[in-house]
């Protein structure tokens, strides 16, 4: 299995990406109808970039965890990107504070735009903050 660096990842519709993060920070849970998700940002040694845990996930995982996603998805949930499991995707933790990570660039602070060539992928616009807007830099 081909892992992906965070700051090789870019919005698409297949569930596909294969990536290791830290987790960084843990926005608190919020309920979506039955559906219990949270945000979290995560990082590894290329790029940072906004989680969403879904149901379960967001009681098993913790900041510190390093975290192997299988078949992700990188893409917009109410005007937001962010990298998650989705439905055929999987999350589980390989290990604990044992990562290089570096908090900048954050992919989920790229403004992208679709590719003039290829309208199924998309390039980046604009870097929008060089850092998280919702998990403010630690000092």
């Amino acid at each position: 299995m081909d892992m992906v660096a965070l700051k090789d990842i870019s919005p698409a519709a297949q569930n596909n990406i294969n990536t290791q993060f830290i987790v960084l920070d843990k926005m608190r849970t919020t309920m979506e109808g039955q559906n219990k998700t949270c945000l979290a940002l995560v990082a590894d040694e290329t790029a940072a970039v906004h989680f969403q845990f879904w149901q379960d996930e967001c009681d098993a995982f913790e900041p510190g965890d390093v975290v192997r996603l299988t078949n992700g998805i990188f893409s917009y949930n109410r005007n937001n990107l962010v990298l998650r499991a989705g439905k055929r995707g999987r999350v589980e933790k390989v290990g604990e504070f044992t990562v290089a990570f570096v908090e900048t660039p954050n992919m989920s602070e790229i403004r992208w735009v679709p590719h003039p060539n290829n309208p199924k992928k998309y390039m980046q616009e604009a870097v929008i903050s060089t850092h998280s807007r919702i998990f403010p830099p630690m000092p």
